[in-house]
């Protein structure tokens, strides 16, 4: 069910920003289809990260899992110029959102507008996997 609901994530996120493929540019099957392989896991201050997509693969369209152990988070509250997609996996979320907070869990999307100053921490007591999502200007 995560594998399916995470795919199906992907797909709206490059259906609904999608845009030409550049002429110098070729995808092949197998570049389209990343799995988790914890041998490519990031590893963080606070946890570890995993891209299935970078913005270097695309025109900037990313999705990325990560990883928080308990009580911690990734960075402080923050902003932006694009916007950002969270989605909890597994575990429970404070999400942040220009002065206001709330703490969520699985199958919650977030959602950061630009310029909004965000930010998500694990408040559990168990590790919290959450899906990011944006796009970078290229």
């Amino acid at each position: 069910m995560r594998y399916v609901l995470v795919t199906f994530l992907l797909l709206i996120t490059l259906i609904t920003t999608a845009q030409t493929t550049p002429a110098d540019k070729t995808y092949s099957f197998e570049a389209c289809v990343t799995s988790f392989d914890s041998a490519k896991v990031d590893s963080t201050k606070v946890g570890y990260q995993f891209w299935f997509a970078d913005k270097n693969f695309t025109d900037g369209r990313t999705i990325k899992m990560s990883v928080v152990e308990p009580g911690k988070s990734t960075h402080a509250p923050h902003q932006h110029p694009q916007d950002e997609f969270f989605f909890v996996l597994e575990g429970t979320a404070q999400f942040y959102l220009d002065g206001k907070t709330v703490e969520v869990g699985p199958y919650t999307s977030l959602y950061c507008p630009s310029n909004s100053m965000h930010g998500i921490s694990n408040a559990g007591d168990t590790p919290l996997k959450y899906l990011v999502m944006q796009k970078y200007e290229q």
